[in-house]
């Protein structure tokens, strides 16, 4: 799979899975265009690309902000004259960690739909215009959207949102854009934060084999997924959602 000359943006690029899609398009030969909120974790990536050899350019964006997107979008133009490829992978889980459903409140709800869902919208609606036929957007989704631990209300709700966004873009883009979801299981990040906050895993054995795999995902997992569907070799495929998840949510759990 060859991305040499293919610009390709990837929201929340800064850090976990977004920050391996976007190192894996770089080691391939695109221009990456960085969009992270975080300037600390934006600036580390768009510093470490260069190092490899990669191209690329970090432009602090907030993806619920639409003259943020809008922002993005021109500078990427301006600097590499279209895009080829949207990953939307930035998302929010909520503002108050320990908020369940009778104290969170509505507007922390509509924010993290807004951020998740209509961030989303916004950079696929924008980046859209300056994409050309076989381009691709890939929307980064969850296995929340179909499974959920008591009170993840809005993040669950913003993720399944975005499995109707993807084939309905891609109903809307048909003979131009391929659109495709992936939904990540349980990735860990461990080794993909910035410097700061990097550490050595957590996972435990009993985790692992909690996954018909045995072991629980890296995000190189998601951004080999990521590359072949946006890859010339996959382009029969449009309107679909990949669950990467090691086989997690297919397994049969019993109490002991």
């Amino acid at each position: 799979m060859d991305f040499a000359g293919k610009v390709v943006v990837v929201t929340g690029s800064g850090q976990g899975i977004g920050n391996c899609i976007a190192t894996q398009y770089a080691k391939k030969g695109a221009s990456v265009i960085i969009a992270e909120m975080d300037e600390e974790s934006g600036s580390e990536t768009q510093s470490y690309l260069k190092s490899i050899g990669g191209h690329c350019l970090f432009v602090a964006t907030d993806i619920g902000n639409e003259e943020s997107v809008k922002n993005m979008v021109n500078l990427a133009v301006e600097r590499y004259g279209k895009i080829d490829i949207l990953i939307n992978n930035a998302a929010i889980t909520t503002l108050a960690e320990h908020n369940t459903l009778f104290t969170r409140s509505i507007e922390e709800f509509e924010h993290v739909m807004h951020v998740n869902v209509t961030g989303a919208y916004m950079c696929a609606k924008y980046c859209a215009y300056h994409m050309l036929e076989g381009s691709s957007i890939i929307n980064i989704i969850s296995t929340r959207a179909f499974m959920s631990e008591p009170h993840t209300e809005p993040y669950s709700a913003s993720k399944g949102a975005l499995v109707a966004l993807t084939h309905s873009l891609a109903s809307s883009l048909a003979h131009k854009v391929r659109v495709n979801a992936i939904s990540p299981g349980w990735i860990d990040v461990s080794q993909w934060k910035k410097k700061k906050d990097r550490k050595f895993t957590t996972v435990t054995e009993k985790d692992h084999l909690q996954h018909l795999t045995g072991r629980v995902g890296v995000p190189e997992d998601v951004a080999h997924a990521v590359l072949y569907l946006t890859s010339e070799e996959a382009s029969f495929i449009t309107g679909v959602n990949l669950v990467i998840d090691g086989g997690m949510t297919v397994k049969m759990i019993y109490s002991e």
